[in-house]
């Protein structure tokens, strides 16, 4: 019983791996990455950069360090970055080019926000 059972879980495995292997085996012929790589639309990477980016900007907001025009022309560059990823996806795959160039408009946005946030100009308190 012992035995059989063993060897049922053996083989099992072995088929498992057999999969994985013609998976990985098929993605290198292929020339193309499983995942999030240049064959993908999947961009897990400019996601999370704009995520933090947002975060950033309600930080900015809530301690008076952003105005509400700096908001707004932070917003403004929001909207052309995501309109560009949505661009990049649609035709099935974004390729590293287009990826660098996202990233490239995320750079500048990090900058701008830094920028924005350490300047001089605060926003009035309510009174």
């Amino acid at each position: 019983m012992k035995k059989t059972l063993a060897m049922a879980m053996a083989a099992l495995i072995l088929g498992l791996s057999g999969v994985v292997y013609a998976e990985t085996t098929v993605a290198a012929a292929s020339n193309t990455t499983v995942g999030a790589g240049s064959g993908s639309t999947k961009t897990p990477k400019i996601r999370k950069r704009a995520r933090r980016q947002g975060a950033r900007v309600l930080q900015g907001v809530k301690s008076g360090e952003l105005t509400k025009d700096e908001v707004k022309d932070l917003r403004e560059s929001k909207k052309a970055i995501r309109d560009k990823v949505k661009d990049a996806k649609s035709d099935g795959k974004v390729t590293l080019e287009e990826r660098k160039d996202i990233h490239k408009d995320l750079n500048d946005r990090s900058k701008d926000i830094y920028e924005k946030k350490h300047n001089d100009v605060k926003r009035p308190k309510a009174q």
